[in-house]
């Protein structure tokens, strides 16, 4: 089978250092299964793993994808030969830049019906990691009722993350606050079901302020820590809860966290699969919640931009665009 991969680390302006290989068609073991991927999506995860060290040679990667079940482990239960399937996979193997790709079923739902392959690879990353950001972390209520009152800050609305974020959070009666500065993120943002859009390229506190509210019950950052972590620790209420998927380049003092009794996860939705945790079905949970819906209307997808053909060309392409940080919603690639 095609696989596009590489052989060592490299930044894109080095060149394009993709490649494509012909590698063995895998065989599934016991409860894993063989999809025949369709489409699949292209995240910042994919951007940072692509500089780390390569430990096994060629390190193809890719999370999102959406395909056809081809064939099952011995042990599989959930799914069947032709089923249409999409989930996000595990950094701790070949990826979903490839014709075919093993998965565990634990990993794996049902793709929503309603919308097509490329629409449902826009879900699986992002929706698992506000999910769990949402209902692990911050601990909400699937009762909407119960959330009422009370706000979120999600900082990058616009962003593949925030765009479903802002789906779920308001779906569970939560105020949704979210940052974004130019006309077509804030309306993004707004159509995503954004209560309150703010400019993060001005005070925030002031904006918040300026609606009358003076601090937030949770905030979700979903781009650089580093520049937001005081911001946040301003923001948020007492007691309240601080959630970033974006690791720390400098050190912090995690002291100024003290006084308010504030709360701070780092989330990474990929703890699950990479340390095989005895609750690793929950990705499977929160996607087939997510699929339900989706085919409910209750939410939508957020693919944007679609490339036809998984190609070297077209992946180091992706690659740049998602580096340049202009991205609304999800960018897909059509294998």
């Amino acid at each position: 089978m095609k696989a596009l991969g590489f052989e060592q680390p490299f930044n894109l302006g080095e060149g394009n250092h993709f490649k494509a290989y012909d590698i063995d068609l895998p065989q599934p073991r016991d409860t894993e299964i063989l999809v025949k991927v369709n489409s699949i999506s292209v995240n910042p995860v994919d951007t940072k793993q692509r500089q780390l060290p390569v430990s096994h040679s060629p390190r193809i990667l890719g999370f999102d994808a959406v395909g056809i079940v081809e064939s099952i482990g011995k042990n599989v239960s959930m799914f069947k030969e032709g089923d249409r399937v999409f989930y996000s996979g595990s950094p701790i193997q070949h990826g979903s830049n490839a014709e075919y790709q093993l998965i565990d079923e634990q990993l794996v739902a049902h793709a929503p019906e309603n919308v097509s392959d490329e629409q449902a690879a826009s879900l699986p990353l992002t929706g698992i990691t506000a999910s769990e950001t949402l209902f692990d972390c911050f601990n909400i209520s699937e009762r909407s009722k119960d959330n009422e009152g009370k706000s979120i800050l999600i900082i990058n609305g616009a962003g593949g993350v925030g765009s479903i974020a802002t789906q779920i959070a308001h779906h569970y009666g939560l105020q949704v606050i979210t940052t974004a500065s130019r006309d077509e993120t804030k309306k993004w943002c707004y159509d995503m079901g954004a209560d309150i859009v703010i400019n993060h390229k001005k005070d925030l506190k002031q904006q918040i302020s300026q609606q009358g509210i003076e601090e937030v019950d949770y905030i979700f950052c979903t781009f650089n820590t580093d520049m937001y972590y005081e911001t946040m620790i301003d923001l948020i209420r007492p007691r309240g809860h601080i959630a970033t998927i974006v690791a720390f380049n400098e050190k912090q003092d995690l002291n100024l966290l003290k006084s308010k009794s504030i709360s701070f996860s780092h989330e990474f939705m990929f703890a699950r699969p990479v340390h095989q945790t005895r609750d690793m079905i929950k990705h499977h949970d929160y996607l087939k919640d997510i699929a339900i819906k989706i085919e409910q209307g209750v939410y939508q997808p957020t693919t944007t931009k679609v490339i036809e053909g998984l190609t070297v060309d077209n992946l180091y392409k992706a690659h740049q665009i998602l580096e340049s940080h202009t991205m609304i919603g999800k960018l897909v690639i059509n294998i």
